[in-house]
């Protein structure tokens, strides 16, 4: 007995390969073979990396997903935003080629249908990583249904009872929803559906200004929708450095998207087919009219259904308690993902995974509080941040030091025609060590790492400003940044000194 599979829009080829990859129509729930060493409830980045080690390390191990194996990110996340995201970025390259000397004769044609059917095609092909044939293969028994724990030690699914050993859960989170009146009437689009419009907007309204609500707002914009961005705070991505987020906000209005700040939603109506918001600023009702409305206000856990109760497990609207060790109020039970961290990052999600693993295998003392975690806002340009922001080394400036390097100094992002943005490094003034940065430009995501993997060593910023870089690179302005901090070091007394040995020397 499985659970009815569900339904991704449009039904073509590809949509069909990925939920016969993911939640197989056909699929057979195996009967329970004894007690199982771990059982894992959500089959999301951190079920799956928990599930495929313990299975790969010889445990017997049950795997539970009640909807689609992947979780957010492959269904509805990274994977589909990010491709959406690539095709958006080289509509818009395509209007900026004069600037390199490139004319494209009859200019270029968007065709939505074309870029949406790509992102399904690779989202399919992707998800033969997160198949149910993968997991089994690697010796998980694969269950799909609704978990629901009968007491501390037995899980129920689909009629079955599952004894464990050990529980990671890691059933992940949802989007939020506003309490708005009339927003449910009315109907809007978050991530998890947002991937299924059959056509292209006209005039998208994004409710958020965060990660997902800037990367798609731009997308959209890029593919030939206007759009209109409100948020109640005063700028864009409000854990951010504000140096980074102006960037962006003077990215977005040049590229057309208009930005609503300071807006208290009061309401939403239909207006002659399409739908309005209706707001104000504390100079009484303003409102925006478009044809599709997409809510990006954060995450919340998912946790219904579960009887955390009957199994001893605290709980709050932040998600599952857990401690350092990733372990619940009940000790045979983890928890690890959305449902229980504020960083709700796919990577986030892997790296608590092996912590929870290893601790309920081996009784292990991993934190994770040890965790150097980045995160990465995959606009144009790419914002990339670690360790303490902008606003905490301010309060800390007599035991923090900042150095900033523009990319509009680095040669490569000359060349490129990318000089919007900066290596910000935070160091610690006694040690030296790096304790964060802020990166921002085209290929930050791919250059924050550098800075992590400093972090983690614990490295002295000379270490990092001793990194050879192939010339050119945007990355070098890392080294770059950090060589500013041993100029920083030479006092004027120490080059007074070093002139008259100079002198002597000649």
């Amino acid at each position: 007995m499985t659970s009815r599979p569900p339904i991704m829009v449009p039904e073509d080829a590809y949509n069909q390969e990925l939920i016969q990859n993911v939640h197989p129509p056909r699929w057979e729930n195996p009967l329970p073979k004894g007690r199982y060493n771990l059982v894992v409830i959500g089959a999301g980045t951190a079920g799956l990396v928990s599930a495929g080690g313990a299975a790969a390390l010889g445990a017997r191990v049950a795997l539970i997903e009640r909807h689609l194996m992947g979780g957010d990110c492959t269904n509805y996340g990274c994977v589909p935003s990010k491709a959406m995201i690539r095709s958006a970025r080289v509509a818009y390259a395509t209007q900026g080629a004069p600037e390199f000397g490139i004319r494209l004769q009859g200019g270029s044609e968007i065709n939505f249908d074309e870029v949406m059917e790509r992102m399904r095609r690779l989202r399919a092909r992707i998800s033969t990583n997160d198949s149910a044939e993968r997991l089994s293969g690697l010796g998980a028994d694969v269950y799909f249904g609704d978990a629901r724990f009968a007491n501390k030690n037995t899980v129920e699914v689909n009629g079955s009872r599952l004894s464990f050993a050990k529980v990671i859960v890691a059933t992940g989170g949802r989007p939020a929803e506003p309490s708005v009146p009339g927003l449910r009437e009315i109907g809007f689009y978050t991530n998890e559906t947002i991937f299924s419009l059959p056509r292209r907007p006209r005039t998208l309204l994004v409710i958020g200004m965060g990660p997902i609500g800037c990367e798609l707002a731009q997308t959209f914009r890029r593919l030939g929708s206007e759009v209109v961005m409100l948020g109640r705070g005063s700028r864009l991505l409000p854990r951010d450095d504000a140096d980074a987020a102006g960037i962006l906000r003077r990215r977005f209005e040049h590229e057309g998207v208009r930005l609503v700040f300071g807006a208290k939603l009061l309401r939403t109506e239909n207006c002659g087919g399409n739908k309005q918001i209706i707001f104000e600023r504390g100079q009484g009702e303003e409102q925006v009219t478009g044809d599709e409305i997409l809510v990006a206000v954060g995450r919340r856990p998912s946790i219904e259904g579960l009887n955390l109760k009957a199994a001893g497990v605290k709980w709050n609207e932040q998600g599952i308690q857990v401690d350092a060790r990733l372990r619940t109020s009940n000790p045979d039970i983890y928890a690890a993902g959305d449902v229980c961290s504020a960083y709700k990052f796919t990577h986030a999600a892997e790296a608590m995974a092996r912590v929870a693993l290893q601790n309920a295998l081996f009784l292990g003392r991993k934190k994770m509080s040890d965790l150097v975690i980045p995160w990465c806002t995959y606009t144009d340009p790419e914002i990339a941040h670690v360790g303490i922001t902008d606003e905490e080394a301010k309060t800390k400036a007599s035991s923090v030091a900042v150095f900033t390097k523009e990319l509009a100094d680095v040669d490569r992002a000359i060349l490129d025609g990318e000089t919007e943005g900066f290596v910000r490094l935070y160091i610690n003034r006694h040690d030296t060590r790096l304790v964060g940065a802020t990166l921002v430009g085209s290929h930050a995501g791919e250059s924050i790492g550098e800075a992590v993997l400093a972090m983690i060593r614990r490295l002295k910023i000379g270490d990092l400003g001793a990194v050879i870089h192939p010339y050119p690179t945007q990355a070098d302005a890392l080294k770059r940044t950090a060589e500013l901090h041993l100029r920083s070091r030479l006092k004027p007394w120490m080059r007074r000194v070093l002139e008259k040995y100079f002198r002597l020397r000649r």
